[in-house]
């Protein structure tokens, strides 16, 4: 009798693992990217995010970045902003793209009230952070009418 009990559990418990499912799941995920930006996100048109016209002392406004050339590392475009003083600035920007760090640089003229309308040179470097679609750009420079510098987040357009 022992042998039919024991013969009887094996058999319960044989056709209860049958009705029991077994699942098992696989997902796949995509690999994240931890490349580094191409300077293909360097493209595009760029401005200030901020709609200010009439920049603080020291400062400048409104700028504009529009590249419109490009090597493996680099692009170079031109630039406008407004400056302390209303002057009025364009030129040429160019940056170079390491990660996300860009290192820049804009050279340019200015002209203003301030100026009798005489042209002046201006400089602007800084390191700036590229983000999805927008660039941080802490900046220092000269004008005519004296340093300036700043923090301007440029969106792109």
């Amino acid at each position: 009798m022992k042998n039919y009990a024991f013969a009887i559990v094996v058999a319960v418990a044989l056709a209860a693992t049958g009705c029991v499912g077994f699942e098992h799941k696989t997902s796949v995920t995509s690999p994240t990217s931890t490349a580094a930006p191409s300077v293909s996100a360097l493209m595009g048109t760029w401005a200030s995010a901020s709609a200010s016209i009439i920049p603080a002392p020291s400062t400048c406004v409104d700028f504009k970045w529009n590249p419109t050339e490009q090597t493996a590392t680099s692009a170079k475009g031109s630039f406008s902003a407004t400056c302390a003083g209303g002057l009025k600035v364009a030129g040429t920007a160019s940056g170079t793209l390491a990660g996300t760090t860009i290192t820049w640089g804009a050279n340019g003229t200015a002209t203003g009230a301030e100026t009798n309308g005489a042209a002046c040179a201006i400089t602007l470097t800084g390191t700036a952070e590229l983000g999805t679609n927008s660039i941080r750009i802490p900046y220092t420079g000269s004008t005519c009418l004296g340093p300036v510098s700043g923090v301007e987040i440029l969106n792109r357009h």
